[in-house]
């Protein structure tokens, strides 16, 4: 494992073209991409999709990662790799196509990715035939292809298992497991006064003016941070 001075110049070294400290960093960053991954499993999507999906965020992670922020890397790439998988699902996740359609579609994700970084608009579907080397026309379909809707009670594998309906009814939340793990990671990274005023406000049910009174500065004071770590949380949530 890499500590965290090696992980800064890793990204250094990666934000100014270094490939092989990116591959570094995704490989020595592969368990965390794991762990967010399996909770999305069951969701009609292959592992090894979610996986290259995850992988996806890292490198956006990688790429966007400012080492003025003061966290650790991982803090940061938690909810980039969670995003990718999410906003997947949330477009292309209820599928019921082709592997060929869903690796063609993966790439389209990829590529146009790389090319807003670069460019800052979308590509167009001939540039995207010409990088994938297929028709214009086969673009197309692999796009539309990801909104077809399957039914709410399609079975994952069999008819003795669940369907989808019956996963929604079951209450479990693989979101609320990844923000939980968003959440401990950032109050680790914040100063002690400030861990301090969120312990007790939300660990301890302690009032403002009853913290205030423990750390001996006035309400307001403790108002004004609650809100800003309020605030920065909505934001590594986001």
């Amino acid at each position: 494992m890499l500590d965290h001075n090696e992980t800064v110049d890793l990204i250094v070294a990666a934000q100014s073209g270094d490939e092989k400290a990116k591959e570094k960093l995704i490989v020595n960053n592969m368990p965390l991409i794991k762990s967010i991954a399996a909770r999305y499993r069951n969701k009609m999507i292959e592992y090894d999709d979610l996986l290259q999906l995850g992988a996806m965020g890292l490198v956006k992670a990688i790429n966007n990662f400012d080492v003025s922020f003061g966290v650790r890397f991982s803090t940061y790439a938690v909810p980039m790799i969670a995003g990718e998988i999410k906003r997947f699902i949330r477009d292309d996740g209820a599928i019921k196509v082709s592997r060929a359609l869903k690796s063609i579609s993966l790439k389209i994700r990829q590529i146009t990715s790389e090319y807003k970084q670069t460019h800052g608009d979308a590509p167009t579907v001939e540039y995207l035939a010409k990088k994938l080397g297929v028709d214009p026309q086969e673009v197309v379909f692999a796009m539309d292809s990801s909104k077809y809707p399957v039914s709410l009670y399609e079975k994952y594998d069999d008819e003795n298992s669940q369907c989808v309906m019956d996963k929604l009814a079951t209450g479990e939340d693989g979101d609320e497991l990844i923000d939980k793990m968003i959440l401990k990671d950032f109050i680790k990274t914040l100063p002690c006064r400030e861990k301090t005023v969120i312990v007790l406000r939300y660990f301890k049910d302690k009032t403002q003016s009853e913290i205030a009174k423990i750390l001996g500065v006035s309400q307001v004071q403790v108002s004004r941070i609650e809100s800003r770590i309020i605030s920065e949380m909505k934001k590594a949530l986001a």
